[in-house]
């Protein structure tokens, strides 16, 4: 009965905890190559924490700052007038200008403004059909052989944003304010850039 036991059990209890061992290591080499795989994957998205209304009214946004930043000046030398509807702006050193009691104010100019030719500093941007050119934050679209002002479609993405953005609080959240426009710091294959996820809608 020994001799059947060593030559026959053994072997066979031997043989089971062997499998069972390879199985177990198994599972782990395949998890782990698993978490790899997604790790590697999530490196390249875009992170996007939080949306907000496309349009958001005025009267909901908080500045941090008690006053919006005013950039006025008494000169703008070389500067280039253009007329839209009744209302003159000053283009000079990539911004544009108001007139107000003697000094030239910095604006953004409204949606609908059209210009031959574009800034100097502008760069192409793409998101879904559209080719926008970004240019101190100001978005055009090439219309016939002028340039319009628009507001860029949710989602657009930019690199950097214009020294005088705002900071801005919709609903206990902070987001970045220019010309009205709305965006999210995010992440873009490990880049930093700023994300369109809203409009102002000034009443």
């Amino acid at each position: 009965m020994k001799t059947f036991i060593k030559a026959y059990i053994l072997p066979a209890v031997l043989l089971v905890a062997f499998a069972t061992q390879a199985e177990a290591q198994t599972r782990r080499t395949t998890t782990n190559n698993n978490s790899r795989k997604v790790s590697t994957t999530t490196r390249t998205t875009t992170t996007t924490k939080r949306t907000v209304a496309k349009r958001v009214p005025s009267t909901k946004v908080t500045y941090k700052t008690p006053k919006r930043k005013v950039v006025s000046v008494r000169n703008v030398p070389n500067r280039t007038v253009v007329t839209h509807r009744g209302q003159n702006y000053y283009y000079a050193n990539n911004k544009y200008y108001t007139q107000s009691r003697g000094r030239y104010i910095v604006i953004a100019p409204k949606v609908g403004f059209r210009i031959k030719t574009l800034p100097v500093n502008y760069k192409r941007v793409r998101f879904n059909n559209y080719n926008y050119y970004n240019a101190h934050g100001i978005f055009y679209i090439q219309v016939d052989n002028q340039y319009e002002v628009v507001d860029p479609e949710v989602g657009t993405i930019v690199y950097e944003l214009p020294d005088d953005y705002e900071k801005v609080v919709i609903n206990d959240e902070t987001f970045y304010e220019y010309a009205n426009i709305l965006y999210e710091k995010v992440q873009v294959d490990g880049t930093r850039a700023y994300e369109v996820v809203g409009i102002i809608e000034m009443e």
